[in-house]
């Protein structure tokens, strides 16, 4: 993810309005790899901004994955979760405690191209499950 003034001058550049709430949805996104769902988002937000409204962290969420700015990630029917990792990546999510960790997996982009029913894909996702180190140690 771009940093937050580099999505401050992207945002401009669209049209779209940089609001002090925005500019801090940015900070708290950017480097972020807990892949927070909105109202985590929202949560860590309003204790610095009281008063942002859940609407704008939805509607800046929303901006920025359209923009590609952001990835969203879907985990077995959970809310969605937000990833400012947009490189080609896969994650590991630990059953336990729920975390969700990014992982690079070698000769994935080989998978799609070995399917034999005619189906063509336009993305691919590898969810490994398990637990995390944190979780093991306890």
């Amino acid at each position: 993810m771009r940093s937050p003034q580099e999505l401050t001058e992207r945002f401009r550049s669209e049209g779209l309005k940089v609001t002090p709430q925005r500019q801090l949805l940015f900070s708290l996104l950017h480097n972020n790899t807990e892949h927070p769902t909105a109202e985590a988002l929202y949560s860590t937000a309003s204790e610095q901004m009281p008063g942002i409204s859940l609407r704008t962290v939805y509607q800046t969420l929303s901006d920025l994955t359209s923009m590609g700015e952001l990835g969203q990630v879907s985990i077995d029917n959970g809310p969605a979760r937000f990833d400012p990792n947009i490189t080609d990546h896969h994650h590991a999510v630990c059953d336990i405690c729920g975390a969700i960790f990014d992982i690079h997996v070698d000769g994935t982009a080989k998978l799609a191209t070995d399917i034999d029913s005619g189906f063509t894909p336009s993305s691919m996702s590898i969810v490994y499950h398990g637990s995390c180190a944190s979780c093991v140690a306890a």
